[in-house]
């Protein structure tokens, strides 16, 4: 019976780490390319575990081709997921061509050209995830933020990595031949697969929102108006109970761009988006910690969190205590005014 090819394991993985980081992300065009990308790489790796692990020959031409797809793929879903529009995607699709091209008439360009797009990708999709700002993700919900932003940076590393590795596995196999290519794509992907393993289950110890600085200046005239529109946008229809709420939604809601919207909520009140909303959210669980007998899981939900450690997280921020301690003193305080929190 046919074994399981090590590279389709390593695609598996890693289709697996960015479906649990991107599962938040509901902008169809990303989602295409997202679905491409992760169902190519598959097939990738079944590709050449038949090829180098069984001899299937046949395979060589397409092999080079199908592989210089995946980074335009991988750098336009997570280009999808900023701020910014896409523009001209399809010139993206001129990268294989120019493969296909030098597989059929210049075979020694193949390997070059392999090594400077997968390279070329990686460090630009890289630069895309330093680049700053909550905008760099808007399109995802700001409770995947961090994951997808992580998902994006994995990404790129692991392009850099395959771009590395080829080259110096084509220089091996110039210089003692092709005996021990084998091996050495067993040892690629099992590399691959311990850094995706590796960041798949090691927990975060980031801390749980990047704070963002007090406003140095006081905010102007405008920005009180632009953050008088936010805070409409995010009451109406309730939007800050949504769970999928991203600051794409909420800039557009209040019709200004994703990265004014964030700018004025940094000047105007020294948070990012993630901890302006969930002020809101904590604010709309202490009322019902107070006035109504739901279950904490169910104020969480409510207010529109998924986890149960951010919203213990987010309410300790705000409040200085737990959600149950809250309510505890809440109620023990009815008669004798409000608790106090911290600013």
């Amino acid at each position: 019976m046919l074994s399981v090819p090590l590279p389709f394991l390593a695609g598996l993985v890693f289709a697996l780490t960015l479906y649990r980081s991107l599962k938040g992300v509901e902008l169809p065009g990303t989602r295409r390319y997202f679905y491409a990308f992760l169902v190519l790489y598959a097939f990738q790796g079944v590709g050449v575990g038949l090829r180098f692990g069984y001899g299937v020959d046949g395979l060589v031409p397409f092999l080079p081709i199908t592989a210089s797809i995946m980074p335009p793929l991988a750098f336009l879903a997570f280009r999808g997921l900023t701020a910014k529009p896409l523009e001209r995607p399809w010139l993206h699709a001129v990268v294989p061509c120019v493969v296909a091209v030098a597989v059929g008439f210049f075979r020694d360009l193949v390997d070059p050209l392999l090594l400077v797009i997968f390279f070329g990708y990686g460090v630009a999709l890289y630069r895309q995830t330093v680049s700053g700002g909550d905008d760099v993700m808007a399109e995802a919900s700001l409770q995947r933020v961090r994951p997808a932003l992580h998902a994006a940076r994995l990404t790129a590393g692991l392009m850099l990595f395959f771009a590395i590795s080829d080259a110096a596995l084509a220089v091996y196999t110039n210089i003692y031949g092709a005996r021990d290519v084998p091996m050495a794509v067993t040892i690629m992907n099992l590399a691959a697969m311990a850094v995706v393993i590796v960041y798949y289950f090691s927990p975060d110890f980031s801390p749980a929102e990047p704070t963002a600085a007090s406003p140095s200046v006081e905010p102007t005239e405008e920005d009180k108006i632009a953050l008088s529109r936010i805070e409409a946008a995010l009451e109406e229809g309730e939007l800050y109970r949504s769970e999928d709420l991203s600051l794409a939604k909420l800039s557009r809601k209040a019709r200004l761009p994703a990265r004014e919207a964030s700018a004025v909520i940094n000047r105007a009140r020294g948070l990012n988006v993630s901890q302006f909303v969930n002020d809101r959210r904590i604010a709309e669980a202490c009322r019902l910690l107070r006035e109504t007998e739901r279950t904490v899981i169910q104020v969480m939900l409510d207010v529109g969190f998924s986890t149960k450690s951010n919203f213990n997280r987010e309410f300790r921020r705000v409040t200085g205590m737990s959600p149950k301690q809250w309510r505890a003193e809440a109620r023990a305080a009815q008669d004798g005014g409000a608790i106090k929190t911290r600013p």
